[in-house]
């Protein structure tokens, strides 16, 4: 199967600023939404010209992450990429990047460098139960 011209390969790294995430965030909540709804939610909070949204919003767009269609003399856009497969490729960067693709470091990280609740660790202890029987399935 050929992939999409504009849709970016899921096994390539999509490395997005702080505030392309925020954008994005903004259309995987709304499903679509014009350069003006997206300037709107965004401009309280930081000062944003329209013209640096639709600047932003260009760029996704020729990047392949969101995509635009006509509706109404306006343009609508959604994201083309989930918050998974951002989520996916962006901590595989960083695993590689500053732990040299050690999981078992990033994860030693996390649990070292701020207090966990009770609560979490419960949660991480099933999660690591699950991922075992997974691994013993697969096997």
């Amino acid at each position: 199967m050929t992939a999409h011209p504009n849709v970016p390969d899921t096994s390539d790294q999509i490395e997005l600023t702080e505030l392309q995430i925020t954008i994005l965030r903004l259309l995987w909540a709304h499903g679509e939404a014009t350069v003006a709804e997206l300037w709107e939610a965004l401009h309280a909070e930081r000062g944003l010209a329209q013209t640096t949204v639709a600047t932003i919003v260009s760029r996704l767009e020729k990047r392949g992450i969101v995509a635009r269609r006509a509706a109404q003399r306006q343009y609508l856009y959604r994201a083309l990429v989930s918050e998974a497969e951002v989520r996916r490729s962006m901590v595989s960067e960083l695993t590689e990047r500053l732990f040299e693709g050690d999981v078992t470091a990033l994860v030693n990280h996390l649990l070292t460098s701020q207090e966990i609740a009770p609560g979490d660790l419960a949660r991480l202890r099933t999660m690591i139960a699950q991922a075992e029987t997974r691994s013993s399935e697969e096997s």
